[in-house]
């Protein structure tokens, strides 16, 4: 799932989306908090008539980018410090904003609440993020408030007769008794589906990450729930993520890297990460398109020459021409990936692509 953090995939139209092979984005609850607001969007009839897109949209709770104000602060060894421009109490949570300063409030009941508002058709429960590293003692108090939280969340969301799926977060940051005793307490509430958070964005050490998985899925997939990893987006993972039961994934990745430069292909490999940056002088002359085997609208109509002056020129066609073709790239590898499944041979895929 690209991220949409303004209701909105910078630089493309849905239906360029929809060419893309993408079937549904992800909305930040944060951004929209403050721009347009979520009475706005409500008044305009919700996310999907604001947007004008016609397929699911996942939201996140807006606890993320709430609690990464005080990212590496000190707040996680003291999270009423007041230095920190984050204070959290078994309400929720209070900060700042980025753009005006205003002091702003964000609990679970009114997550959920913004979440329904703007009428996303998966939300996810308040919870509290943890960042690497951290010691035992902070990461449990920060697990025990979130599955305090998750309650009120479900008793929100349940207040309500409406057609939105909610997801409880699986907590715990590194420590594997944390991870399992979340995951148990998720998997006997009522919710939709799950996600693993806290670890994906957090610096946490690779082979954590999916030691991670290996700790919770066992737990989580025996619900036949579905189960979305946050914050992940490079090849590798995804494979990797998927291969232990993840079911879906959001990242910036595909669209960052492409407003930067960076031009996915498979043949880029393993070693360079599937990608190549399209504004080296290398390219300056290159007739071929970005990725021959691509057929997205970038690679069918316009050369790795093209592209290097649109970037080398910053002219905001770049951008789009960029994001189309990566978009089109990630929605090309999931769709591989679906049918592999289906057909009984995703670890001959992986194999294809990993080489191992």
């Amino acid at each position: 799932m690209p991220v949409g953090s303004g209701a909105t995939v910078k630089a493309l139209t849905p239906q360029e989306l929809k060419t893309c092979g993408i079937d549904v984005f992800f909305v930040n609850t944060y951004h929209m908090f403050f721009r347009p607001g979520i009475e706005t969007v409500k008044k305009c009839g919700g996310l999907h008539k604001f947007s004008n897109w016609n397929g699911p949209i996942m939201t996140d709770s807006g606890g993320f980018q709430a609690f990464s104000l005080g990212e590496g602060g000190p707040r996680q060894n003291n999270p009423q410090n007041e230095k920190s421009l984050v204070k959290i109490n078994e309400e929720g949570i209070f900060f700042k904003s980025v753009w005006d300063g205003r002091k702003v409030f964000l609990g679970p009941k009114a997550s959920v609440s913004c979440q329904q508002d703007l009428d996303s058709d998966i939300m996810m429960a308040f919870d509290e993020c943890t960042f690497y590293p951290i010691k035992k003692k902070r990461a449990q108090e920060a697990m025990e408030r979130t599955h305090r939280w998750a309650k009120v969340c479900l008793e929100t969301a349940q207040s309500k007769q409406n057609f939105h799926a909610l997801y409880g977060i699986v907590q715990g940051s590194v420590f594997q008794d944390l991870r399992k005793a979340s995951a148990k307490f998720m998997t006997g509430r009522s919710f939709d589906g799950f996600a693993i958070g806290s670890v994906a964005n957090s610096r946490e050490p690779r082979e954590i990450v999916f030691a991670v998985l290996d700790w919770t899925m066992p737990i989580l997939i025996p619900q036949e729930k579905p189960i979305h990893f946050l914050g992940v987006g490079e090849i590798e993972d995804i494979f990797l993520s998927v291969e232990r039961g993840i079911d879906s994934l959001d990242c910036i990745t595909p669209t960052r890297l492409g407003r930067m430069g960076w031009i996915f292909t498979k043949k880029a490999d393993l070693k360079n990460k599937f990608r190549y940056d399209i504004t080296k002088a290398a390219y300056s002359v290159d007739k071929n398109p970005p990725d021959k085997d691509c057929r997205c609208f970038t690679c069918q109509n316009f050369s790795r020459a093209y592209l290097n002056h649109l970037f080398r020129c910053r002219e905001l066609l770049a951008y789009r021409l960029a994001t189309i073709h990566n978009l089109s790239f990630f929605g090309s590898l999931m769709f591989q990936i679906r049918e592999a499944i289906e057909e009984k041979n995703f670890l001959k895929l992986k194999k294809d692509w990993l080489g191992k």
